[in-house]
């Protein structure tokens, strides 16, 4: 196997990763046109001269990847309000300084304030 080869399972693994999980299910069309484009340049790059280009631009491709499943990460991690709806989020601000929110009346409460 010669070293463009490599580079290219190398390159294609690697996006593969970068690609998020289907546990149990078959893979999609986008595993299967990527094996044929990796396949084709790894056929194709043996027999140009400059096989390095199409490497180089995949290379970048998959760090571009990596870096915005990272960013997603931490816009997750520093910002845990974000899925949450405005009633859920004052709630958790006034605990993390310290505050119940008084319960709300509803029509299922009795004369006493007590739920039944």
């Amino acid at each position: 196997m010669s070293s463009s080869q490599a580079t290219m399972r190398s390159l294609y693994r690697n996006l593969l990763r970068e690609l998020p999980p289907r546990p149990d299910q078959p893979r999609s069309l986008l595993h299967h046109r990527l094996r044929e484009s990796f396949s084709s340049q790894a056929s194709a790059a043996s027999q140009q001269q400059n096989p390095n280009i199409a490497a180089e631009q995949t290379d970048q491709f998959v760090q571009y990847l990596k870096a915005q499943r990272q960013y997603v990460t931490l816009i997750e991690r520093y910002n845990p309000g974000m899925g949450m709806d405005e009633e859920e989020r004052t709630r958790l601000t006034a605990r993390r300084v310290g505050m119940d929110l008084p319960v709300e009346y509803s029509a299922e409460d009795d004369v006493d304030g007590e739920k039944k």
